[in-house]
């Protein structure tokens, strides 16, 4: 019967110092979106680690209960110097040092093998445990959520794709660093500048020779100006020119010239031009500097190629530029 009795209470030791470890390795905010995105274990466990400081101080004075009871016990079996050494170390073995190494590496399964059993702790200890939990609710405040930064969710990134525990692929990690650093990023980086745009004077007849260069550069929108090439006075677009059959001037085409474009300056950030992009449903925006000078152009593709950190190729590009 005595060999019972301590074998119960070393087991509940282990359980009371296992979960204090496990469980408080589980960050409440992840275990709160691994419930949402149904997994079962954390939705169990999640309930308990929301009182943080009542769960706390359940364990702890579960844990130290149960190990004062355990020497005591071994006590009134042993000799006092062997009973200490004995209940010390079969506390240190058995209810501390395995338990928290297990736990702490499978903190999830455990905590919710055992959440029935914590349930159960927490109400046979609430008279005692809530009121020193309040008062360290009030003394410390809330439990502070764990936060990333950008830097910080990328490294996260790569050491996923790296493990082979995780379904991150290379493609996904260099799209995700993508996407988490060309907020950062100003117009002035990606705009191609104006002396590389191809561009049309809105009295430029569409004659044969307009049409091969327009089908041989291989766009689907030119910028239109007037007079010199910093007055743009619109786009021209390759499509509805096919439409335009008349020797006529651009500015004279049905629909192929549309006067409505976006403007962006030289230090606005891509989020926000991908913003005003999808608003407006706009491909192209003309780049403008802090003197109202024409310096360059910015495509929606421009913005996809940062997040995608690859380059869109399509037929016309030429392989060898």
């Amino acid at each position: 019967m005595d060999y019972i009795i301590v074998f119960v209470l070393i087991t509940l030791s282990a359980f009371f110092s296992g979960l204090n470890l496990g469980l408080f390795t589980l960050d409440k905010q992840t275990l709160k979106r691994q419930a949402a995105l149904g997994n079962k274990q954390a939705a169990r466990i999640y309930p308990l680690r929301e009182y943080g400081n009542q769960l706390l101080t359940t364990l702890l004075l579960g844990n130290v209960l149960v190990n004062t009871i355990l020497a005591i016990y071994l006590g009134s079996l042993l000799n006092g110097v062997v009973a200490g050494f004995v209940a010390t170390a079969i506390i240190f073995v058995f209810g501390e040092i395995i338990p928290q190494a297990v736990f702490s590496r499978h903190a999830l399964k455990f905590g919710s093998f055992a959440s029935p059993f914590v349930h159960l702790a927490l109400f046979i200890f609430y008279p005692i445990a809530f009121p020193i939990a309040y008062v360290l609710n009030k003394l410390l405040g809330d439990e502070l959520p764990k936060m990333y930064s950008k830097h910080e969710l990328m490294h996260i990134i790569s050491e996923h794709e790296d493990s082979e525990h995780s379904d991150i692929d290379t493609d996904e990690e260099r799209i995700l660093h993508g996407a988490l650093q060309f907020s950062h990023r100003t117009v002035r980086e990606v705009m191609t500048p104006i002396e590389d745009v191809v561009m049309f004077d809105k009295n430029q007849r569409l004659s044969h020779t307009f049409f091969e260069t327009v089908t041989d550069k291989g766009y689907s929108r030119y910028l239109v100006y007037s007079g010199n090439r910093n007055t743009i006075v619109g786009i021209l677009f390759t499509k509805d020119l096919l439409s335009e059959t008349e020797d006529i001037a651009i500015h004279e085409t049905k629909e192929a010239f549309e006067t409505n474009f976006l403007k962006v300056k030289t230090f606005e950030l891509l989020d926000g031009v991908l913003t005003k992009m999808l608003k407006l449903k706009q491909h192209i925006a003309v780049v403008y500097n802090r003197n109202e000078f024409c310096v360059g152009v910015i495509t929606l593709e421009d913005i996809i190629e940062e997040i995608l950190q690859h380059e869109i190729e399509d037929e016309n590009d030429n392989e060898d530029e």
